[in-house]
């Protein structure tokens, strides 16, 4: 629907409930917006017309609650906020204090508005899973789908009806920290797993009793931060945002995300906070949503610093006019939008828009009705059997054997020695945001590798060395316990505040002490099998010809430890594939699978280093063998109203039954617009038995699958020849008039 059809439904639906309200009894009138069966836009309405200027200005911001909790200050901090106010970031887990605010904002105040109570659950709440960039390694959006549910309930019951999560943002710099919360250097992949997110998030209804809203974030390419340099300038021409970036934003309000959060950066000029190009043109009129825009914590302020509003008075005129309805923590719009409104610079018109756009996500989520959280304790809440497995399994299938020089699995006798900071560690495991794991529910590497080889003799452990620092007094025990062994696990990588929002870093590489620990075990001449838990790729060229075999882990969260183990000794088949390119160097930044030709093929190369990455988007290794046959297709040459259906089948040719995910690629070789060498169109992830063949199918659809943007969001399908990819297999189709 249009965003003027959207506007002409409304507009009818006001007369209809002006009619409807000449007819019902005048009791009725007085609570129409309490009214739990009475339509929502009804109900917006009713209530619009009830509140006071000062009211409506309330509902368009956000507080935070729960920061400093404690005994001695909850009644202070309660006291403080007002009845009316939108919403809160709650940082507690406890819904007997958030309701005692709740209850403060449906009896105190005059209408009785509840608010709406958000936090970052990004990866899981108290049951952590892993990292969202781990998660499009397992190329399992099903599994993201059910995890996301379970943040959702367990979210629920702590008093949380709100999410800022999924982050879809496109990132393809390593040196961004922020890149470990997102699904990768691929647009369709964002796509598919933000899409997931939000299905999981908001269930059938928001309204359900585990249901919370979605927030998509950050509305737009903050991923391209200048130098991974975490708030900086992103220059975005118009081709690469809607070709790149818009897209998981579209799809993800195609599947009913409830919110948007605006980016931090300024793009091509214009902040994200007061572009009204992306916020309004887009978001509103184009692809008619009607739920709102939170900016990012104090991001309103901060236009200030980007240049383009001299003070906070006009840093939230620019905002609240380009989109953003509600103010994150600056307070900007309580101060001044009064003010702005008495000026004539903000219509009455405009603040409902803005305030039915948070009224609405409230009536949808129930809150009128439901503003209370049942209160239960933990146990009733948290780490549920089920919930936990389904950790364990994305743990298992995220995790990505990188390298495999017949090493792996290692034999159930094999006497092991287990050395590096990670290996019995786990508060890092746990990945940055994830502010209510705790290292108690996390199961180490160390403590699954002893639970896998039953026989705690088999497993001798030494540190080795902290994260980073020079200190290498552990290097002695490390080296003697590795003589004692057939074969070193060594367990290496980053720390959770490595990773995450304001850890961007110039170079993706280990720490020395790490990279010298690794050097020093390898003139043992022992197999080395090198662990990674990590937030981003890591540039690797120095270590991993060390290495006999590499498997990435990621930040796993709580059931990493069993996971990893199960892989070691071969329970497991590993079957996760990179979604997003290791490099060689942080110095071929950007590196990402799906690059454009270059004007010389065979010059314009780096002189000192090669030009080919260590491991490509896509790259996963398994213990068994797939063997991909020919592409067929129902048909060669076919109109763009014509679907046509490619196949492929792989079977399974090794020594162990496993899961494979079947990529398919498209490339467009002549276009009016040069096109990506080759772009991901579709997945599929099947479980192969050891010996059995199956079918992979793609259908495609010419308009949606072979066209592409423009710069102003226009799509175009051109006749002519194009390739589809799957494995090491390619077909050549052609679309013709």
């Amino acid at each position: 629907m249009t965003y003027y059809q959207l506007k002409w439904l409304r507009s009818y639906l006001v007369l209809a409930i002006l009619f409807f309200i000449q007819i019902i009894p005048s009791t009725a009138q007085q609570t129409l917006y309490k009214e739990k069966n009475a339509i929502v836009e009804v109900r917006i309405t009713d209530l619009l017309k009830r509140m006071t200027l000062k009211e409506k200005i309330l509902q368009l911001n956000q507080y935070t609650l729960g920061i400093n909790n404690n005994s001695n200050n909850i009644g202070e901090e309660v006291k403080s906020l007002p009845p009316e106010i939108g919403s809160l970031i709650y940082f507690s887990n406890d819904p007997l204090l958030r309701n005692q605010i709740q209850k403060k904002a449906m009896e105190q105040s005059r209408l009785g508005i509840p608010i709406l109570f958000g936090f970052d659950v990004i990866h899981g709440f108290r049951t952590v899973y892993p990292i969202s960039l781990a998660q499009a390694c397992s190329w399992n959006p099903k599994l993201v789908e059910q995890l996301c549910a379970v943040a959702a309930k367990e979210s629920k019951l702590s008093g949380i009806d709100w999410t800022f999560s999924p982050m879809i943002d496109v990132a393809r710099d390593a040196r961004w920290g922020r890149v470990s919360e997102g699904y990768g250097e691929d647009t369709y992949a964002n796509s598919v797993f933000g899409v997931a997110s939000v299905k999981g998030y908001q269930g059938k209804n928001l309204s359900d009793q585990f249901s919370i809203a979605a927030c998509l974030k950050h509305y737009v390419g903050y991923g391209e931060s200048e130098g991974g340099r975490d708030y900086h300038y992103s220059d975005i021409s118009s081709q690469a945002l809607w070709e790149a970036y818009l897209p998981p934003y579209k799809a993800c309000v195609d599947a009913g995300a409830a919110t948007l959060m605006s980016a931090f950066n300024d793009i091509s000029g214009t902040p994200a906070t007061a572009n009204r190009y992306l916020l309004t043109d887009i978001l509103k009129k184009k692809w008619a949503h009607d739920g709102f825009v939170v900016s990012d914590w104090n991001a309103i302020e901060q236009l200030i610093d980007q240049g383009v509003a001299k003070d906070r008075k006009e840093a939230g005129l620019k905002a609240f006019k380009a989109g953003v309805e509600m103010d994150m923590k600056d307070n900007i719009y309580f101060e001044f939008m009064e003010e702005l409104v008495k000026e004539n610079k903000v219509s009455i018109a405009m603040i409902d828009d803005a305030v039915s756009r948070v009224l609405r996500v409230k009536f949808r989520l129930g809150l009128f009705d439901k503003p209370y959280t049942a209160t239960t304790d933990e146990k009733a809440r948290y780490l549920k059997k089920e919930d936990v497995e389904l950790a364990k399994k994305m743990a298992a299938e995220s995790m990505v054997l990188l390298k495999n020089k017949q090493i792996l699995p290692l034999r159930k006798e094999t006497k092991i020695a287990l050395i590096g900071p990670m290996a019995k560690d786990k508060t890092n495991l746990l990945g940055s945001w994830s502010f209510n794991g705790r290292d108690a529910d996390v199961e180490s590497l160390y403590e699954g590798l002893k639970k896998e080889f039953n026989e705690p003799s088999q497993i001798i452990y030494a540190k080795g060395c902290d994260f980073d620092k020079d200190d290498e007094s552990g290097f002695e025990e490390a080296l003697a316990t590795a003589k004692k062994a057939e074969v070193i696990v060594l367990c290496l990588g980053e720390k959770k505040t490595w990773s995450g929002e304001n850890a961007s870093r110039s170079t993706i590489s280990l720490p020395a002490i790490q990279e010298k620990l690794i050097m020093e075990l390898k003139k043992l001449g022992k197999p080395v099998i090198l662990v990674l838990s990590n937030g981003r790729p890591l540039e690797l060229q120095r270590i991993e010809p060390l290495a006999d075999a590499i498997l990435e882990i990621w930040q796993p969260g709580i059931a990493g430890g069993s996971a990893f183990a199960g892989i070691i000794s071969g329970r497991i088949n590993p079957s996760g594939k990179l979604a997003i390119t290791f490099p060689l160097t942080t110095g071929q930044i950007p590196i990402y699978y799906n690059m454009r030709q270059s004007a010389r093929p065979d010059q314009g190369k780096y002189q000192d280093i090669s030009t080919e990455s260590l491991y490509w988007f896509g790259h996963g290794l398994s213990y068994t063998n797939y063997n991909y046959e020919s592409l067929t297709v129902s048909k060669t040459k076919f109109t763009a109203k014509e679907k046509i259906k490619v196949s492929v089948t792989v079977s399974n040719i090794g020594k162990m039954d496993g899961e494979e995910t079947v990529l398919w690629y498209i490339s467009d070789p002549v276009a009016s617009i040069s096109r990506p060498i080759k772009e991901l169109k579709y997945f599929e992830k099947k479980a192969i038995k050891l010996g059995e063949k199956v079918i992979y199918q793609f259908e495609i659809d010419p308009i949606k699958d072979l066209s592409y943007s423009d710069a102003n969001g226009n799509r175009i399908l051109e006749e002519g020849d194009f390739y589809i990819y799957a494995g090491d297999k390619k077909l050549k189709i052609e679309l013709i008039k």
